[in-house]
């Protein structure tokens, strides 16, 4: 993949059916997805041509159809996804963003074997404070050390 791809939500489901059978047709994506969303036929259809006006996937017509096949990796796009996310959000509430993902995830235990390790080795150099990377020159106590930039 050439650069970041901006993938909308909508689009990252149609990918994720793509990606697992790694060749769809039309009415394979719209069959998977009717039973997870109240999408209709023609969203999904659409949905399908942006994403291979985007470059995410590539069509071959066979008979009056299309078979969809991905063309960008499946893990390169979920990793440039968040450095995208993270990029964009104040370093100070990284931590606590990583930690809502942990909560929310069921990982394997050699995920987490992993993920033990690279802590431990960030943890013999990290810094007691991350500071905040919002602002410059903005103490970090008016940016984000305190609640008023929280919304409910």
């Amino acid at each position: 993949m050439n650069g970041e791809m901006d993938i909308s939500p909508a689009e990252w489901r149609v990918m994720r059916v793509a990606w697992t059978l790694g060749q769809v047709t039309s009415t394979q994506v719209i069959e998977v997805l009717t039973k997870r969303v109240d999408w209709k036929p023609a969203t999904i259809k659409t949905l399908l041509r942006r994403l291979v006006k985007k470059g995410a996937l590539k069509t071959i017509q066979e008979g009056r159809g299309f078979l969809y096949t991905p063309l960008i990796p499946e893990q390169k796009s979920m990793d440039q996804a968040v450095d995208q996310l993270f990029d964009a959000m104040c370093q100070m509430r990284a931590g606590k963003t990583i930690t809502h993902l942990l909560e929310r995830s069921t990982l394997a235990q050699e995920d987490i074997a992993t993920m033990q390790r690279i802590l431990a080795e960030k943890a013999r150099t990290a810094p007691a404070q991350v500071p905040c990377d919002c602002v410059p020159g903005m103490a970090d106590e008016a940016c984000c050390a305190t609640e008023h930039n929280q919304i409910s």
